[in-house]
């Protein structure tokens, strides 16, 4: 099955019998939908983007809606999803296509790709699943699925590696039916040519799989080369007033949690002592440890220390607008919460 031809027509022969065909973004596969959806599968499982992209679409369900809602309003629905830069360039490219092409999402490659947020693969899946136009795909499925069957030495990451997965991708899509190949070659890749356990005797490629016949699988792709994960530090101080509400800070744009709404942090005890005492004016009612929570990002682990603090006179002066507020956990107040925050502030809210 070296042809091309042969290649596209086994993976859609599968893709007609057993390929997906329910998900929700597959209904009404509109280029709004499919973008959406194409943003938050990466680096997420299917079964836990669909809860989240069905809320979205129920608060947003076009572009304009998008275009038009805060930013505290996007990342709050995205809370819980992670890499939340997404969800910052979801919102500043639907408002992209809002002011510069009037609303309408553009189907072209180059114009897709300058939108912020939408690479290569994206724009490709955009195209081939809703603009009813030949798309090349190379997500992290894709990507298996590729370097199993013509045995591609290498991690992904390396440039030249998916220049060769890439070469690949662009020569086995075909022009025809190019969606639904696109589609069937992501759910090869979650369903059969997973990454643990995958199952080979189902596989319309097995028979010409190069890493099957030589028994190497599992090495296919290469692994990305392993390096220690650091643990870093903090203090995040849960400062409480006499109506049961929570002190959060805006955090900046650029880094991590990047825009959502967090707790005053400190990188020592002492500091958190004093930065305490600041925002209260020196009036603290109750300063307590919490127990410590770890909370694990891709490339390093984030130790925290929380500390519940009582104030009954909270100082006025460290309110900020639109950077410092008071919060209720439960409120109506759409605000995008870290999900560590979120776990600390429901702790807080089930000890009372």
């Amino acid at each position: 099955m070296s042809d091309p031809a042969d290649f596209s027509q086994a993976v859609l022969h599968w893709f007609d019998a057993h390929g997906r065909k329910d998900l929700p973004w597959q209904q009404n596969p509109t280029p709004y939908r499919v973008w959406v959806s194409e943003i938050m599968l990466q680096q997420t499982q299917v079964t836990t983007v669909i809860p989240y992209f069905e809320r979205f679409m129920a608060l947003f369900p076009g572009l304009d809606d998008l275009a038009r809602a805060s930013q505290d309003e996007v990342l709050d629905l995205w809370a819980g999803l992670g890499y939340y830069s997404r969800a910052r360039n979801l919102h500043k490219a639907a408002q992209l296509v809002h002011e510069q092409h009037d609303g309408v999402f553009p189907l072209e490659l180059e114009l897709l790709e300058s939108l912020p947020g939408i690479g290569r693969s994206t724009a490709g899946a955009i195209l081939a699943l809703a603009g009813g136009q030949r798309g090349v795909i190379l997500d992290g499925n894709v990507k298996r699925v590729l370097a199993r069957r013509f045995a591609v030495e290498g991690w992904p990451g390396r440039s030249a590696v998916s220049g060769k997965l890439w070469q690949l991708a662009e020569t086995h899509t075909p022009d025809q039916r190019s969606g639904d190949y696109a589609q069937a070659m992501m759910d090869l890749g979650a369903t059969l040519c997973t990454r643990t356990r995958p199952a080979c005797d189902r596989c319309p490629l097995s028979v010409d799989c190069v890493a099957l016949a030589q028994d190497k699988v599992d090495q296919y792709p290469g692994r990305k080369p392993r390096r220690a994960i650091p643990r870093k530090q903090t203090h995040m101080l849960l400062i409480e007033n006499t109506r049961g509400e929570v002190l959060l800070e805006k955090r900046p744009s650029q880094g991590i949690w990047g825009g959502l709404w967090s707790l005053p942090e400190s990188l020592s005890e002492q500091a958190a002592q004093d930065l305490a005492s600041q925002y209260s004016g020196g009036r603290i009612d109750e300063l307590q440890a919490l127990p410590r929570l770890l909370h694990r990002f891709t490339h390093f682990e984030l130790d925290i220390q929380p500390w519940h603090v009582l104030m009954k006179n909270p100082s006025d002066a460290v309110m900020e607008a639109d950077r410092r507020v008071w919060y209720k956990t439960g409120s109506d107040a759409s605000r995008g919460l870290p999900a560590p925050v979120q776990r600390l502030l429901n702790e807080l809210r089930d000890k009372e």
